[in-house]
């Protein structure tokens, strides 16, 4: 099992709803509280998913993941600003906007969670095991 932890900071010269629908578009299952500095919650996979292939960077996205992972978690950064379009941009944790924070805390072998979200590909088309 994978629990999906999404963060994201809202500054002053942002519209905090927008921030909001931003989240909600990549997480629309999100169950999202107001925290001092943004939002905080938790998600499914779902939509992520959904999205990593219609958008075909399956390769890149598993790169992103296994880039990210430290011990039993998968750290990704994704960018705001893409997001409020409903489409995913991986990005630096240091971005000037802030970014879409998401972990992914594994059960599993981490490996064996980036293989289920992003499976390998060969000639573009998904490798299942």
């Amino acid at each position: 099992m994978v629990r999906v932890l999404v963060s994201c900071p809202v500054y002053p010269s942002e519209d905090q709803e927008k921030v909001r629908d931003a989240i909600l578009n990549i997480f629309p299952d999100a169950s999202l509280e107001r925290t001092e500095g943004g939002f905080e919650g938790e998600a499914g996979t779902g939509r992520f998913c959904e999205l990593i292939r219609r958008q075909k960077i399956l390769d890149s996205t598993r790169s992103m993941m296994f880039k990210g992972v430290r011990g039993g978690r998968i750290v990704l950064h994704l960018n705001k600003q893409v997001a409020v379009v409903g489409k995913i941009s991986f990005t630096e944790p240091r971005s000037i906007l802030g970014t879409l924070a998401v972990t992914m805390e594994c059960d599993d072998d981490p490996e064996a969670v980036i293989d289920r979200i992003a499976p390998r590909t060969v000639d573009g088309e998904e490798v299942r095991a």
